[in-house]
C-alpha cells in the first residue's frame, strides 16, 4: 500500500499536462527545476504535489545536521540511481511524512510486469542454472530489451478500462494498491494511457513503452531481482539507521537527521504482508515458517534484519526491522563533531588504546557504541595484526592485516557445525594477534576474553549495560561469569546512552569515561574513577581525571619513558594530540579512510607517538 498525506492523481501527457508543468515549473527552485528536467519521474511528483496545492520543496544535495531544527520540513534530497526522498511536515503528528520519489513513480507498471513475467516463461532456457543473482540479474535485463520498444514522446491515448488506480481519499490519505496506479487491459489493446502491446500479445511483438516509462521498468526489475521490493529506497538511503515494520499499516525509519519519520509504504492485508517477509526471509536465505516463525540474519550489504512470521506471534502482524549497516563509518572526528565526546576525550582514549589498554564500549540498545568502537579502531597503531569476532559482521577495521571472525549456524539443510564465538575466542588466542576485538561479549566468551587479557592479549569489545556497576554485575554473574579478581585486568569502561539534550532533541553521548582501578577482595568492592563526565545542563564534557588519572600516570608514562617526577607531562601530551586533531577538522582531514591514512603517515614518521 502507498499511504500519501494528498491525493495521488496521474499527471497524463497531454495539453493540460503541458501547461501544469509550466506552471509548477515557475514555483521550483533553480537546483529542483534542473533535477526535474533530468528526471521526468520527479516531475510528475512536483506536478502532483502543485495540483494538491501543496508549497513546492526546497532541493538539497545533501543534508547537513542543522536541518534538525528546520520546522514544517519539505526537503527533497537524492539517494542514488535517481530515487529521491521527500521529507514533508506532518502537522498532525510528531512523525513526518517519508515518501519516496522512485523512477516508477506515476506510471502504471503493474500490467506490465505481469506481461513481462508470463514472457520470461518462453526463455527459461536461457536463465537455467542461473544462480548468481547479478549476472541472473543481466540476462533478464538483455531478455527484456528484446521485448520492448522504445518510443520517444508520448503514447497514442486510450479509454482506461477498470479502476484509475487514485486511490480512495480520506482524511487527506490516499491508498493506491502497489506502488503504483492500476489499469486494465489485454494483449492486442491499450493498457491505460501510459503503454500499449503490438499484435495479439506473443513474444514476437514489442511492448511500445516511451523512455521514462522503460527507466522505470528497468528500476522495478532491479528491485524484484537484486533489491528487496518496496524497501529499495531505505535500503539505499545512508542517512537511514532503521528500518521498522511492526505489523499492518505505515513502516516507520529512524533518520540520521530527521529522527523518528513515517514513511508512505506500508501493508493493509496480513496476505500481503506475510507473502513480502516470506520473501525477504529466503532473500536472506533463512526461511521461516510456522513452525520457525523468528529469524536473525544479514542482508547482503551486511545490514541486520530480525522476522517474526505469523498472527499467532505477533498480533498486528507479521514484522521486521532491519538495522542498516554503514558503507562507511563514522570517523572520531565526524563522532566529535556531531557532539558524541570532545577532542580531549578523543586524545585521552588514543593513548589508551595506543598502549594497548583493556577496552569496553558499554550501553543501552541504540545508544552507539557499536558507531564508536569502529571509530576508535583507527588509533590502533598501523602494524599491528587484529582480530574482530562478531555474530553479525558490523565491524569495521581499516588496518591491512585484519582477521575477521563471524561465527556460524548449523542448519538442517547442510552438515555444518555452529561456530560460536566462544570457538573463535580460542582461535584467535592462536593467531597471535595485537589486539582482540570482541562484536559484543553476551555469554561464556566473556571468560575467554578475560583470560586473554591476563596473557597480555589487548581486547576491545561492546557490552550491554548502563554504568559500571552494572556492568561487573553482569560480568560476575550467570551466564559469563568471571571470577571478580580478574575484572581488574579490564582497564577502561566507556559508557554511552541516547539522552536528552538542553535544547529538547535527543542525542547520543559518552555519559561518562571510567578507569577500573582494583577489587578488594576483604570488603568485595571495585574502585573504579570517572575520567570524564557528561553535563547534561550545558551539554559539555568534564575532565574529572585532569591531574587525577591513574592509568595516565602509573600504567601509561611509564610505557612513554616518564619518570615518576614528570609522569604528569603525560597530561600535556592529551592537549597536543587534541589540538592535532582539531587541526585535522580544520584542514578537511574528517573522513574515515582519510584519517586512517594521515594517522598511518603520522605514526611512521613519529609525529604521533
Amino acid at each position: 500500500m502507498l499511504y500519501l498525506p494528498f491525493k495521488l492523481e496521474a499527471v497524463l501527457e497531454s495539453k493540460e499536462a503541458d501547461t501544469n508543468s509550466k506552471q509548477t515549473e515557475q514555483k521550483l527552485s533553480e537546483s529542483l527545476r534542473k533535477k526535474c528536467e533530468q528526471n521526468q519521474h520527479l516531475l510528475l511528483y512536483v506536478q502532483t504535489l502543485n495540483k494538491n496545492g501543496l508549497t513546492m520543496p526546497e532541493y538539497a544535495d545533501k543534508l547537513n545536521r542543522d536541518m534538525r531544527s528546520v520546522k514544517n520540513r519539505n526537503i527533497i534530497y537524492p539517494v542514488g540511481d535517481g530515487i529521491f526522498v521527500h521529507i514533508l511536515a506532518n502537522l498532525e503528528d510528531i512523525r513526518d511524512h517519508y515518501i519516496p520519489v522512485e523512477p516508477s513513480f506515476g506510471m502504471e507498471l503493474d500490467l506490465l510486469l505481469d506481461e513481462i513475467e508470463v514472457r520470461l516463461a518462453e526463455y527459461v532456457e536461457e536463465l537455467e542454472g542461473i544462480t548468481d543473482e547479478t549476472k541472473r540479474a543481466e540476462i533478464v535485463q538483455k531478455i527484456v530489451d528484446r521485448m520492448v520498444s522504445i518510443r520517444d514522446g508520448a503514447l497514442p491515448r486510450a479509454k482506461k478500462n477498470g479502476n484509475s488506480g487514485n486511490g480512495h481519499s480520506g482524511n487527506g490519505n490516499s491508498n493506491v494498491n502497489g506502488n503504483h496506479a492500476n489499469g486494465n487491459g489485454n494483449g492486442g489493446k491499450s493498457h491505460g494511457s501510459m503503454w500499449r502491446l503490438l499484435g495479439n500479445g506473443k513474444s514476437k511483438n514489442k511492448i511500445v513503452l516511451t523512455r521514462a516509462q522503460y527507466q522505470g521498468l528497468q528500476y522495478l526489475l532491479k528491485c524484484k531481482l537484486e533489491g528487496l521490493g518496496v524497501l529499495e529506497p531505505m535500503i539505499r538511503d545512508n542517512y537511514i539507521e532503521d528500518i521498522s515494520c511492526s505489523g499492518l499499516g505505515n513502516i516507520f525509519v529512524e533518520h540520521k537527521i530527521f529522527g523518528g519519520v513515517k514513511t508512505a509504504i506500508g501493508f493493509g492485508a496480513h496476505l500481503e504482508l506475510d507473502k513480502f517477509v516470506i520473501q525477504l526471509a529466503e532473500r536472506v536465505k533463512h526461511p521461516v515458517t510456522f513452525r520457525n516463525p523468528c529469524v536473525d540474519a544479514t542482508l547482503p550489504d551486511g545490514s541486520r534484519v530480525n522476522i517474526v512470521y505469523g498472527t499467532d506471534v505477533s498480533k498486528r502482524g507479521s514484522n521486521f526491522t532491519i538495522r542498516k549497516f554503514s558503507p562507511v563509518p563514522m570517523s572520531i572526528i565526524e563522532v566529535i563533531e556531531s557532539g558524541g565526546l570532545n577532542y580531549e576525550m578523543a586524545a585521552y582514549l588514543s593513548l589508551i588504546i595506543q598502549e594497548h589498554m583493556n577496552i569496553f564500549v558499554s550501553g543501552e540498545t541504540a545508544s552507539g557504541k557499536t558507531t564508536l568502537l569502529n571509530a576508535l579502531a583507527l588509533f590502533i597503531p598501523p602494524e599491528n595484526k587484529i582480530v574482530s569476532i562478531e555474530d553479525t559482521p558490523e565491524l569495521q577495521v581499516p588496518h591491512p592485516n585484519w582477521i575477521r571472525g563471524v561465527t556460524r549456524e548449523s542448519t538442517k539443510s547442510s552438515e555444518s557445525t555452529n561456530v560460536t564465538m566462544f570457538d573463535l575466542l580460542k582461535a584467535a588466542l592462536r593467531q597471535r594477534p595485537n589486539i582482540i576485538i570482541v562484536g559484543e561479549i553476551r555469554g561464556a566468551e566473556g571468560a575467554i576474553a578475560f583470560q586473554a587479557m591476563q596473557t597480555g592479549h589487548a581486547c576491545m569489545s561492546t557490552f550491554h549495560a548502563s554504568s559500571v556497576t552494572k556492568l561487573i554485575q553482569r560480568l560476575t554473574g550467570n551466564p559469563i561469569c568471571v571470577p571478580k579478581s580478574y575484572v581488574d585486568n579490564l582497564n577502561v569502561v566507556i559508557t554511552c546512552q541516547a539522552v536528552r539534550l538542553p535544547d529538547g532533541r535527543t542525542g547520543r553521548r559518552i555519559t561518562s569515561i571510567n578507569e577500573i582501578i582494583s577489587y578488594d577482595s576483604v570488603t568485595d568492592t571495585f574502585s573504579f574513577i570517572e575520567v570524564f563526565v557528561w553535563d547534561p545542563v550545558n551539554d559539555t564534557f568534564i575532565f574529572r581525571g585532569d591531574q587525577n588519572s591513574y592509568l595516565m600516570e602509573y600504567k601509561i608514562a611509564p610505557k612513554r619513558g616518564l619518570s615518576h617526577d614528570r609522569r604528569r607531562e603525560i597530561y600535556q601530551q592529551i592537549k597536543q594530540r587534541a589540538k592535532i586533531l582539531q587541526r585535522l577538522k580544520e584542514q578537511g582531514i574528517a573522513g574515515f579512510y582519510d584519517l586512517y591514512a594521515f594517522l598511518s603517515k603520522a605514526y611512521r614518521d613519529g609525529h604521533f607517538k
